[in-house]
């Protein structure tokens, strides 16, 4: 099974993103997800998807997102509305009608998907209270074989970010206590940071995905700023191997396509191979 994530796509209203281009952006990760060989089983967006919360917003993510020819699950982050998500996306039979949070779980495919909603409104930290860790553990009991990734926005460890560090998760250690219970977590997937980051946390692994368009410049202590930087967007691919192997995970750059120089055919290596053209070290 394979899992692609996507994160901080923070879409504004057609006509209001023209700065950082973030729906250029998304279209170009869009068609990248598209083009794989192997394409992933389904795309989990690890929230952040609009810039303000507002419902035009979130109608021109869902225009952005029609191609996408895999189903995709949304998680709302700290720049987002629940109502207004709810709105846009009612047919999104995962999203709850209904309640405070936008938890779910997705049990379609070999891996479970979890998604815990973290968003305080107003507030760029996240929070995971009481009822949602009691929730998330009654979730993980009902299946302790199966695999599963949980999918949240705000990331429950430090990045050495100091500015990002202090909107952080409130809730990480309880979480941890949750998942050190539950040795079936493959993967804790999230976004916020605007860069790949990974770290062992509670048992598992814990990432963050960079974000489809603009990324936070890697300034670790003793540095204090926030700034954005260019680099080029990614996805990741989480590719679940089975229960021997368990799941890896790819750092997939969203850039201009570029020819392949194949090697390695399958069957044996492949003498006298040249570079195509429009193979370039630039």
């Amino acid at each position: 099974m394979l899992i692609a994530q996507i994160s901080d796509t923070h879409i504004g209203a057609p006509g209001r993103d023209d700065l950082l281009r973030t729906s250029w952006h998304l279209a170009r990760a869009v068609a990248h997800l598209n083009r794989r060989e192997r394409r992933p089983d389904l795309v989990v967006i690890t929230g952040d998807l609009v810039d303000h919360g507002e419902v035009g917003e979130y109608e021109h993510l869902r225009e952005l997102l029609a191609p996408l020819r895999m189903p995709v699950f949304l998680l709302p982050g700290n720049h987002d509305d629940r109502h207004n998500l709810r709105r846009a996306f009612a047919d999104h039979a995962y999203l709850q009608r209904e309640g405070p949070y936008l938890n779910y779980v997705v049990d379609d495919w070999p891996v479970r998907l979890v998604a815990l909603d973290t968003l305080v409104p107003g507030q760029p930290g996240g929070r995971l209270c009481d009822g949602q860790l009691a929730w998330l553990a009654d979730r993980l009991a009902e299946a302790p074989a199966r695999p599963t990734v949980i999918a949240m926005h705000h990331p429950p460890f430090s990045s050495g970010v100091a500015v990002l560090d202090a909107f952080g998760l409130a809730g990480s250690d309880a979480l941890a206590a949750v998942l050190r219970r539950h040795p079936q977590v493959e993967r804790v997937l999230c976004g916020h940071l605007h860069r790949p980051i990974v770290r062992r946390f509670a048992g598992t692994v814990a990432c963050t995905c960079p974000s489809t368009a603009h990324q936070v410049a890697l300034d670790l202590p003793p540095a204090d700023r926030l700034a954005f930087v260019m680099e080029p967007p990614a996805c990741m691919l989480h590719l679940w191997l089975g229960e021997e192997e368990g799941t890896i995970t790819h750092l997939s750059p969203i850039a201009d396509e570029r020819p392949l120089w194949v090697m390695h055919d399958g069957e044996g290596w492949v003498r006298g191979s040249r570079p195509p053209a429009g193979f370039h070290p630039t």
